[in-house]
């Protein structure tokens, strides 16, 4: 239950300031791709290139804008302790990879390198899984502790997240929609928890994506890149590690995957369709849940809203069981999901005249 309304004040105005940095900042961003290069030409049959689902170039490098908002309203609002340093250190760098990516197409194992750079620096100031609860239903459930392990754990963690949201940026709106979900969900928690900074953090981070979304959602006006993807994963993972891993309760090892599930499914997914078919893990492809979704019918924006609805359940799922308990959660998640499955369908059921419309675009 949230008691602290001066902490949510301050997490509403560092949605604000983020947004309306981020919407100001977008076209800037915008005309400054246009000029580096930075754009994403449209997929061709028979190449890599042919999972792109756009039909026109498009500037790419948008999550420059989210930056500059999270980046702003985070120094503006958020205690500069020394995780909230490295993390923002690690971040910057992320941020330039992803721009220098989005103009020269880079080696995945060159930035998955600087990845695990940008990970450790963040560890090393303090951003660690140190345990994790053990999966039991009674009140003091007991934990493991990682020791030593709790480092090369917490980097894992953190670099499969951060390319757990770069992998799911494949249509328009969709990464920065399902970062806003998590986000807020991620918010919510810690205002239930009492960790303003995290909840402020967060809050920052929602807004800044909620401010370059007017320009992303179909059809995009800009993408936001590996500029912006690595970047938002980079930040959930850390401040998850902030908010979810250090409870002693069943919470800080379930919650962590059930809120960023959607991408961590994804990631998984695709990595082991392509390993069981001898292909590269790093190899980009149309394997990727949102493409399946368009292969087996879907136009663009009914792949997108279902992903949401996906999302939202299970962001309101996570938040359910750090208030509510798991039993009453698992309730709510049947409930929600026999909800979305009835919310799917009559959306879908409304967009499919206009779904060959849709995908012309």
């Amino acid at each position: 239950m949230i008691t602290n309304y001066g902490t949510l004040f301050l997490v509403l105005l560092a949605l604000a300031v983020a947004g309306v940095i981020s919407f100001g900042t977008t076209p800037v961003a915008m005309m400054l791709a246009n000029k580096l290069g930075a754009i994403d030409m449209p997929g061709k049959k028979g190449t890599d290139s042919e999972r792109h689902v756009h039909t026109t170039p498009t500037p790419r490098m948008g999550g420059l804008a989210i930056y500059l908002g999270f980046f702003f309203s985070a120094v503006m609002f958020v205690p500069m302790g020394r995780k909230v340093a490295s993390m923002m250190i690690g971040a910057t760098i992320i941020v330039f990879l992803g721009i220098m990516d989005d103009i020269h197409d880079l080696k995945a194992s060159h930035k998955l390198l600087v990845q695990l750079v940008c990970a450790s620096i963040a560890v090393f100031g303090g951003n660690e899984i140190t345990f994790f609860s053990r999966l039991s239903m009674s009140a003091d459930p007991g934990h493991f502790n990682l020791g030593l392990l709790s480092i090369p754990v917490s980097i894992i963690w953190i670099t499969l997240i951060t390319n757990a949201v770069n992998l799911i940026d494949g249509l328009d709106g969709l990464a920065a929609g399902i970062s806003t979900i998590s986000a807020i969900s991620l918010v919510v928690i810690a205002l239930a928890y009492s960790n303003p900074s995290v909840a402020i953090m967060t809050g920052a981070l929602a807004g800044g994506c909620i401010g370059f979304l007017p320009y992303n959602i179909s059809p995009a006006k800009i993408f936001m890149g590996d500029t912006g993807s690595t970047f938002i994963g980079y930040i959930l993972a850390v401040a998850s590690i902030q908010g979810l891993f250090k409870f002693y309760a069943i919470i800080s090892f379930v919650i962590p995957f059930i809120m960023l599930g959607l991408p961590i499914f994804d990631v998984c997914y695709a990595v082991i369709l392509r390993v069981s078919h001898g292909e590269s893990p790093m190899k980009a492809d149309r394997k990727h849940v949102h493409y399946r979704l368009m292969d087996m019918g879907f136009s663009k924006k009914q792949t997108v809203a279902v992903l949401y609805i996906a999302s939202a359940i299970l962001g309101v799922t996570s938040v359910a069981i750090t208030t509510t308990g798991l039993g009453k959660a698992l309730v709510v998640l049947v409930a929600l999901g026999a909800a979305g499955v009835v919310a799917a369908k009559v959306f879908l059921k409304k967009k499919s005249e206009s779904s060959h419309k849709d995908d012309k675009r």
